[in-house]
């Protein structure tokens, strides 16, 4: 980013109407070094300045090298072709490999401070498995705010838990049916699951049942005394099996404030909504149109007078607003639900609040299960506690294997058979859908979790065997240069990540670390360097990587242990 911003500061009196930011945004890094270590397309000023790309390309090429500044950074700036290509002085490089080196927060900034960001993720149905479609929402929003704690925001991460509605009416009927109150407190949400699904096995030969589960959470809403005791049983039972897998993949909230939180705030929505003039009534049910935006209608009120999830939602939002007096509140769903957020979103900015804008949904694609679609109603679900404990003995089977004498065996294959499961989710870019096969995600070789913590654990292993070391020099193998290059581009992935509230930008330039430190450390002897500086130089590149990889890794979710 550095050179990045020299080389803007560079061009910017030679480009009329552009400042540095706007400069440093078109410049690249090309794929082959012989093409520069940063380049621009001139391709990209000839409608603006009216010539032919290499034209431009020789006139900021001979201007910049009059300037004397330039060879501070760059020992060679040349015009090829339309590009004007710069390439980075080994000195400025061995600057950048002491700057990370010595830097244990690398990659992190203050450009959040003093600004607040919420964050909706995760938020399970209660009494419900929490199972593989859940991991999504939770790993990607965690990896979010884990990025914008790292560049200087406060971070508030709410759990909105699926706590209140129709299904709790179905549920309570379902236990005071078939229920046993010392199973379930021993086997806690699956027994609560299998009463779920019976009830709807039963419900299909007897409808009856449904009106049943309908009194009983007319019940619950009116505050009978029985049902809400249940309804708090089961909450309590949920949070303690959520807690457990949350603790496992490093997921922390400051709030478990879930739907029943709401329930008694959503008649000021609706009575704010009517003041307005906004609600509209339609068969029985009050609705704000939305036909001129492009959508349909946001139903608010339904015909039997009962609120529904938009009603909830524009009260919950109104709440963290006052209460956390956000600059953005960010929702992390299936891209399944981005008409709902468009609709509720656009009702708040309808009721005259400008802070509308900054409510972002950050959709995420489907999963599945060898191409069958998820349900819990059907038992179509792989739990995650199973799938966390497959992982997590088919990596300590590994480690007795290659490795039985490793102090903590049983944590480090935690951490790596969790961390393998996590990162197959967020390699892939969020709005793919993922079809989950037990195989691919438990298979460690090549571009996966497992790699890039080995890599990790590699690094530490070198700089334990070296010990304290000294000041190393200048970079003289390509290998050495490579791999610098690309640890000084986690910054600037950093920010990419965080503008585009992306996990997967770190966890594929992870791999990218990866792969040019193993050709680094093939190519390149450390511990046996032909001189004393050179083996300096390559222990700070060692250390620099470790760094990179540890603070990515923690961004993403994963544990980076020492050993494996």
């Amino acid at each position: 980013m550095n050179q990045k911003a020299e080389a803007a500061k560079l061009l910017k009196p030679l480009i009329e109407g552009k400042d540095e930011a706007e400069i440093a945004e078109m410049l690249e890094y090309p794929a082959d070094r012989r093409m520069g270590d940063i380049a621009l397309p001139c391709f990209k000023l000839s409608k603006v300045l009216r010539k032919a790309p290499p034209v431009i390309a020789n006139d900021l090429c001979d201007g910049v090298l009059q300037n004397p500044d330039s060879k501070d950074t760059f020992d060679r700036i040349e015009s090829v072709n339309g590009y004007l290509n710069f390439y980075v002085s080994p000195k400025a490089v061995a600057k950048n490999l002491s700057e990370i080196s010595q830097n244990e927060r690398y990659g992190s900034s203050d450009i959040g401070k003093g600004r607040t960001i919420v964050l909706d993720y995760s938020s399970p149905n209660i009494a419900k498995p929490f199972h593989i479609g859940h991991l999504r929402s939770t790993v990607i929003g965690q990896s979010i705010k884990n990025i914008h704690k790292f560049c200087g925001y406060e971070c508030v991460g709410v759990n909105h838990l699926g706590d209140w509605g129709t299904q709790f009416g179905k549920l309570i009927c379902a236990y005071k049916k078939w229920g046993n109150k010392e199973e379930i407190e021993t086997r806690g949400i699956k027994a609560l699951t299998e009463i779920y699904v019976r009830f709807h096995e039963e419900a299909e030969k007897d409808p009856s049942l449904e009106d049943e589960a309908r009194e009983m959470f007319a019940r619950l809403e009116q505050g009978d005394e029985e049902c809400l005791e249940l309804w708090k049983w089961f909450v309590d039972i949920s949070l303690a099996e959520f807690r457990k897998v949350y603790e496992l993949i490093g997921a922390d909230f400051e709030s478990y404030k879930g739907e029943s939180f709401y329930y008694d705030k959503t008649d000021a929505v609706v009575s704010e909504l009517k003041e307005k003039n906004m609600l509209v009534l339609d068969e029985g049910a009050y609705i704000v149109p939305l036909d001129e935006y492009g959508m349909p209608p946001c139903l608010i009120l339904k015909s039997d007078g009962s609120t529904i999830y938009a009603t909830r939602d524009i009260a919950a939002a109104k709440y963290r607003k006052e209460t956390y007096d956000f600059d953005k509140c960010i929702y992390v769903t299936s891209a399944g639900q981005s008409l709902h957020f468009a609709q509720f979103f656009k009702v708040i900015e309808l009721m005259g609040y400008e802070w509308a804008k900054d409510l972002v949904h950050v959709p995420f694609g489907t999963v599945s299960i060898d191409g069958a679609k998820l349900a819990t109603r059907t038992g179509n679900v792989i739990l995650l506690e199973d799938i966390f404990r497959e992982a997590t003995e088919k990596t300590l089977a590994i480690i007795n294997e290659k490795n039985p004498t490793l102090e903590d065996k049983e944590e480090v294959a935690s951490a790596v058979g969790v961390g393998a499961v996590i990162f197959h989710d967020l390699s892939n870019n969020r709005i793919k859908d993922i079809n989950f096969i037990w195989d691919e995600v438990l298979n460690f070789d090549g571009n996966t979790g497992p790699y890039v913590q080995y890599t990790y654990a590699r690094c530490c292993g070198i700089l334990e065997k070296a010990g304290s070391y000294g000041k190393g020099g200048l970079l003289t193998e390509d290998a050495e240069y490579n791999i610098v290059k690309t640890l000084s581009l986690f910054p600037e992935k950093v920010e990419q990540a965080r503008r585009e509230l992306e996990p997967s930008v770190i966890s594929r330039y992870l791999l990218d670390v990866c792969q040019e430190f193993n050709r680094f450390y093939h190519d390149c002897p450390v511990l046996k360097a032909e001189n004393e500086e050179t083996r300096n130089t390559r222990l700070d590149i060692v250390k620099a990587t470790g760094i990179v990889l540890k603070n990515g890794l923690g961004l993403i979710g994963l544990k980076a242990p020492k050993n494996i």
